[in-house]
């Protein structure tokens, strides 16, 4: 039993020292990602708060139990205990886990209540879902327009095409007209579909919300950074489900403004 506990020791000794010795790239794989809104920033720090949390519940637990499997053997003279049960010690299981609970529920309501919160919006966005693209709105600029999978992924994906997808770059998660935001803008977004269930997922900005038909979800993201962010469909909607992908393209304020000019400016023409 000894030599058991010795063993235990060295592995996780040594799982320790070789996750400290990961290179920067590779560890942050190992966890969950921050994102570039402060909803995703939230998300990430609650995450942080629940691991670390149930790191220290589980290294108590784990060492309460080898150290009564080492100490506790009938070879060392152990006897079996003769009481059935300790209040004190059913008190202690049980407080303990409910003001950890109680705790955890004091720091996430009121982010549950922030995340659904789009008072204050200064911009907003109508998303419908097709079979099988996206379709994008800027509610009161009288501009919309199609998000499709790009031409070069739907080539590759055809059987006999000759393209080999791996030459492709961001196979899949690549469209034709991605949709553009500005930065630092707390921008409202309504979601629904047109024929069938899907979703609106993108990771970076920790927004995951269904498309309903007949229905209208709402929520918000403020992107923190300039970039191209992207996702897809995360609600099976069909035979090309996998080719619907979203991508997201976040410019500062008076690039994102001077963009919008100059895509109303056709529409109001052609709309004449």
């Amino acid at each position: 039993m000894h030599r058991v506990a010795t063993n235990a020791r060295r592995m996780i000794s040594g799982l320790f020292l070789a996750a400290t010795a990961l290179p920067a790239q590779a560890a942050w794989k190992l966890n969950m990602t921050q994102g570039v809104t402060s909803t995703a920033q939230e998300a990430y720090d609650l995450h942080m708060l629940v691991l670390w949390i149930c790191t220290i519940v589980g290294i108590g637990v784990f060492a309460v139990m080898i150290y009564a499997i080492v100490t506790f053997q009938k070879a060392k003279g152990a006897v079996p205990a003769t009481f059935t049960h300790s209040t004190k010690a059913e008190v202690i299981w049980t407080v303990i886990p409910t003001l950890i609970l109680v705790f955890l529920g004091y720091e996430t309501a009121p982010a549950l209540v922030r995340i659904d919160d789009t008072r204050n919006s200064e911009m907003t966005i109508k998303i419908t879902g097709y079979q099988w693209k996206w379709q994008y709105e800027y509610v009161g600029e009288g501009y919309s327009f199609f998000s499709t999978l790009a031409d070069t992924s739907n080539a590759a994906r055809q059987l006999g095409s000759g393209v080999n997808p791996k030459s492709v770059d961001n196979y899949l998660l690549e469209v034709d007209n991605p949709l553009v935001v500005p930065v630092g803008v707390k921008i409202r977004y309504l979601v629904t579909a047109n024929d069938v269930l899907h979703s609106w997922w993108v990771p970076a900005f920790s927004v995951k919300r269904d498309a309903i038909p007949g229905y209208v979800n709402e929520g918000w993201f403020n992107v923190d950074k300039p970039g191209v962010y992207r996702g897809q469909c995360a609600e099976l909607c069909g035979k090309d489900h996998g080719f619907m992908p979203i991508v997201v393209e976040a410019l500062p304020k008076a690039e994102f403004d001077a963009w919008l000019a100059a895509k109303k400016a056709p529409a109001a023409v052609a709309a004449n």
